[in-house]
């Protein structure tokens, strides 16, 4: 006789309608009055097939139960006990997976003096003041990276380099000489090269705005929100301010760079956790089409760590934000919440990441001096580094990277819902966090259930009451560069 049991998902209910999330396909499923039914007698033990028929025969059909029964054993919803399931694959890339973004650190220092930065903070990783690193990427160096690029980047027709830094607009003679190369060097290769960076805003004078917007550069702007937030971090050398300083040029750069988005990219910490605040200050006064947030990494003993109950807090928040953004979708108005956004592209994408982003695989950052790191943020590292743009990538030491940081060898992600979403979360965070990269993100693991939760919801809604918004979604083939931070 087949004993009926519950497999491994997420139910959740928006629009009066009940869901599915299924783990870990990452499917989707609206139930039935009879699925539902069938799912919650399941909830309170296994049994027999036929008893469960006969005990609900009285609200459906035999027919239909059993009809049910079998589809949800098909989307393995249910299973059978004594059936085993098949294993599960383990997804490795293969070894010619092709490089998609590439950010350049042109230089890794700053005019910004940034308490929590953990570049030049007390988290740091590389010393780029006294270490063997040079401050800045010698136009050499940098076309031997665009160079690397397009040779990695394989088959795929479009690469994304993204400039950053320290500071990035430190070193504009090279980053301008290197968009010039770049697009030289894709034309003669039959590509074309997507162009971004990320800076500060200090250094946004007249001439460089007008060079980003006539070169389609997309740009990212740090900054943390109105003045009593942004000078409480975010500071020069000398300890003043950098709101005063940078709005203007913001609002400079909002008005003539017209096309693409630019987008804000703010760091939460314990001191402010207003983001409702803070995102409208950012659109409203300022101006942004596109803010996305982010906590702070940072070991938790800094007085700018955000504890548990300040995660709870950021979570309460988000989904406020997140409602002012439900409605407007439900609207076909645009809101800027950009982490409802990013979410919503995954979830409808059925995205069930072995890894938690592309670091050491579809990403990698490049140092000043041509070393190739996992990322932007180990670039200079020699533990984290994956070979140089000059000699290439030593495959060895990266399939050693990606076998060991993947999903299936995280123990404490094995059974958590949220895994084809989350897969352990950053790396960078968990180093600085444990000390290990391979290391899950146990401290924020409650506030991405209850994130994911909120987005899969706000899914829910949309699929049921404006299906029409989700379809945006369904053209972007092409990667899309996200906030580099």
């Amino acid at each position: 006789m087949s004993i009926l049991t519950l497999r491994e998902f997420h139910p959740f209910t928006a629009s009066d309608a009940d869901f599915l999330y299924l783990v870990p396909s990452a499917a989707i499923f609206q139930l039935d009055p009879a699925a539902t039914a069938i799912l919650a007698r399941l909830g309170q033990g296994d049994m027999p097939a036929d008893d469960l028929v006969r005990e609900l025969s009285a609200r459906f059909s035999v027919a239909e139960l059993q009809e049910t029964v079998e589809e949800l054993v098909r989307i393995r919803a249910i299973g059978v006990t004594g059936v085993p399931q098949e294993p599960a694959v383990r997804q490795m890339p293969p070894p010619d997976f092709p490089l998609t973004t590439m950010v350049l650190n042109v230089t890794n220092q700053c005019n910004l003096s940034c308490t929590y930065c953990y570049e030049y903070g007390e988290d740091k990783i590389v010393d780029t003041e006294n270490g063997k690193q040079a401050k800045f990427m010698t136009e050499e160096t940098a076309r031997a990276s665009v160079d690397f690029m397009l040779r990695e980047a394989r088959d795929n027709r479009m690469a994304h380099l993204t400039f950053f830094g320290g500071e990035t607009l430190m070193n504009l003679p090279v980053l301008k000489s290197t968009i010039q190369y770049a697009r030289e060097r894709a034309r003669e290769v039959g590509k074309e090269v997507d162009f971004s960076l990320t800076t500060n805003a200090t250094l946004l004078r007249p001439d460089v705005i007008e060079f980003l917007a006539e070169n389609h550069v997309g740009v990212t702007i740090s900054i943390d929100g109105p003045k009593e937030v942004q000078d409480q971090f975010r500071v020069f050398h000398n300890g003043t301010g950098s709101y005063e300083v940078v709005a203007p040029k913001i609002r400079e750069l909002l008005r003539r760079h017209r096309t693409r988005p630019v987008g804000a990219r703010v760091t939460l910490t314990s001191h402010d956790l207003d983001v409702r605040k803070i995102f409208l200050h950012l659109t409203e006064e300022i101006g942004f089409t596109e803010v996305g947030f982010a906590p702070v990494t940072t070991a938790p003993n800094r007085k700018y760590a955000i504890a548990d109950e300040g995660f709870d807090t950021m979570l309460e928040q988000f989904r406020g934000l997140a409602g002012d953004f439900l409605q407007a979708a439900l609207q076909n108005r645009h809101h800027g919440f950009s982490n409802v956004k990013d979410t919503l592209e995954e979830i409808h994408k059925g995205v069930s990441k072995p890894y938690p982003c592309g670091a050491g695989l579809g990403l990698m950052g490049v140092s000043t001096d041509g070393d190739v790191a996992l990322c932007h943020r180990f670039a200079g590292s020699d533990q984290h580094k994956l070979g140089t743009v000059r000699d290439g990538i030593d495959r060895l030491v990266q399939i050693g990277f990606l076998e060991k940081h993947h999903i299936d060898d995280k123990t404490d992600c094995a059974r958590c819902w949220a895994r084809p979403l989350c897969s352990g979360g950053c790396y960078h965070e968990a180093y600085t966090r444990y000390g290990e990269s391979a290391h899950p993100n146990l401290h924020y693991c409650e506030w991405i259930r209850g994130w994911t939760d909120t987005c899969l919801k706000i899914y829910g809604e949309l699929a049921v009451r404006n299906p029409r918004y989700l379809e945006q979604f369904d053209d972007k083939v092409e990667y899309e560069t996200s906030q580099v931070n």
